[in-house]
């Protein structure tokens, strides 16, 4: 019996012995099987300090840092190095120049509704995404503008800064005569030039008072109307002549700018109220002045004027009678500015944790956007030097339907357009692209158009594979075959062609947007991005924007 004792000790003390090694082992097998904790993307707050808003949304996916910045130039090496994202606020303008200066950069979010500070398209052929907050200031800007047309009409301002100066009424007669030119709100025609999402809010308020509402808004399509049941006007001229109150909400570029100007004021009802609650050189003051002096305008109310920050004593308008104007503060309120911030923070952590920019709600530059990190020089460096990087918006390495001839030819590239086609011919990543670049090459042929002799060199460095190299061969090919091209092999890796074009003057009839659009099956055109500059193309009316900003910061 103790023999068996002693046998069972000795074997328990073995397996003491070997247990620490075991457990070791284990661990090392454990940590060994651990992924490494990956690094925090840097998201940096541009022309900003205060991060306590972002930072609850923010904190666990990457590591925020401000920059108080004016300018790049006052940017840390190591943001614009490392930045992932960036925060931006109306302090800092990011041209075109000063997006290359960031290396890793993928999105961008302007903390408000305005981008006018940055180069959306610059930032679309670097492959940034930009995007807005549309919301921001919606409900605020349209309670102020009704408070302006309510003041205007009722009199309650003035009324109340005579009382407030010691005047008495004692008397109806007094009253009567105090409150002299106040006008009964219902049934009052109310006029909106531009029905974007603040021009939406101010109608549904006005209809609530009893105004009959009418716009003029050429960008918007038909039925918008009859879901707000209101009027809509196919012409500036006559929303001006029937109104009793006009109220402007679109943007300010070259077509707008004094859009309410003496010959506009010509065409107002006697008597009519004019409300500006949206950018201040929509309207000439010099005219507004005068026709408030002359009595064609019975009041107007401002937010903003043409000059900011600005002083009355400055305007024209300040000797004028029945003004009222604000410091461009209608777009504030203590619970836009924390949401604002708190919607900018998650349209950043979307960009973070999802792809771009199919996860963004509100990327204004889609239709540049380019992918960033094309082949072994990344698409910048591609397309940059060419000046063809807006033509890849619509590049089959994008979007597989559309075709890189068609927006090249489109946007009058020149010298880029051939250039882009012969370097997207070589690196193909599927049949669409192969197509879209046979198309392209004939199309430029067609246009005789030559290819710089670097491209094919170029070429060389771009990765492909083998079989989508043959297609593309086989499609530019049959293309050369209809107009004479010359297309040689030259034994490049993963049997990739080089080809010599040269534009003889046959012509083609094949459309270049044709093969690719059948192959996907899919419209050929594509709604343009609303214009947001000066740049703007010119419409009917001269109002090219809708939805309305009030300017703000």
């Amino acid at each position: 019996m103790d023999s068996n004792i002693d046998i069972n000790k000795s074997i328990l003390q073995q397996h003491a012995a070997k247990r620490p090694k075991i457990d070791k082992l284990a661990e090392n097998m454990t940590a060994a099987r651990k992924p490494e904790k990956a690094e925090k993307p840097i998201v940096a707050l541009l022309d900003g300090r205060d991060c306590t808003v972002e930072m609850p949304v923010l904190k666990d996916h990457a590591v925020l840092a401000f920059c108080d910045a004016t300018s790049t130039c006052e940017i840390h090496q190591k943001v614009l190095n490392e930045a992932v994202g960036a925060l931006v606020w109306h302090s800092i303008t990011l041209t075109k120049e000063d997006l290359k200066k960031f290396q890793m950069l993928k999105i961008i979010v302007r903390i408000g509704s305005s981008f006018d500070n940055i180069d959306i398209k610059g930032a679309g052929e670097l492959g940034i995404a930009v995007c807005n907050i549309p919301s921001y200031g919606v409900d605020e800007v349209a309670d102020s503008t009704m408070s302006h047309i309510l003041n205007l009409y009722r009199k309650t301002f003035e009324l109340a800064v005579k009382v407030k100066d010691g005047n008495k009424y004692p008397s109806i007669e007094n009253i009567k005569s105090a409150a002299s030119g106040s006008v009964r709100v219902r049934g009052s025609h109310l006029g909106i030039v531009g029905l974007g999402r603040v021009g939406t809010a101010v109608a549904l308020r006005a209809k609530a008072f009893g105004f009959e509402v009418s716009f003029y808004d050429p960008y918007i399509p038909d039925g918008q109307e009859k879901s707000l049941a209101i009027h809509r006007f196919d012409n500036l001229e006559e929303l001006l002549t029937k109104s009793d109150c006009v109220s402007l909400h679109c943007t300010l570029n070259e077509h707008t700018h004094h859009l309410i100007n003496d010959g506009a004021i010509k065409r107002m009802k006697k008597g009519a109220f004019l409300v500006n609650t949206a950018c201040g050189g929509l309207l000439d003051e010099t005219a507004v002045a005068n026709a408030l002096k002359s009595g064609i305008l019975r009041g107007a109310a401002m937010d903003c004027l043409e000059n900011e920050p600005f002083c009355l004593v400055d305007s024209p308008l300040y000797q004028a009678p029945n003004v009222i104007c604000t410091p461009n503060c209608s777009w504030f309120s203590d619970r836009s500015c924390i949401q604002v911030r708190q919607e900018a923070a998650h349209e950043m952590l979307r960009g973070l944790t999802n792809k771009i920019p199919d996860a963004l709600r509100n990327c204004v530059n889609k239709d540049f956007l380019v992918p960033r990190g094309l082949g072994s020089l990344g698409a910048a460096g591609l397309l940059g030097a060419t000046g063809a990087g807006t033509a890849l918006a619509a590049n089959p390495l994008v979007n597989p339907g559309a075709s890189v001839a068609n927006s090249m030819y489109k946007d009058q590239l020149n010298g880029g357009y051939p250039f882009a086609a012969a370097a997207a011919a070589f690196n193909p990543i599927s049949q669409y692209q192969a197509v879209a670049a046979a198309a392209a090459l004939q199309q430029m042929n067609a246009a005789k158009q030559q290819v710089p002799l670097g491209a094919a060199s170029l070429a060389q460095t771009l990765p492909g594979s083998a079989a989508a190299a043959a297609a593309a061969a086989a499609s530019m090919a049959a293309a050369s075959a209809a107009s004479n091209t010359s297309v040689a092999a030259s034994g490049l890796p993963n049997s990739a062609v080089s080809a010599s074009i040269a534009g003889n003057g046959d012509t083609s009839t094949l459309h270049p947007t044709s093969m690719a659009a059948q192959l996907e099956n899919q419209p050929m055109s594509r709604e343009s991005p609303k214009p947001n500059s000066a740049a703007a193309s010119p419409s009917p009316s001269g109002i090219p924007a809708t939805n309305g900003t009030n300017g703000e910061a």
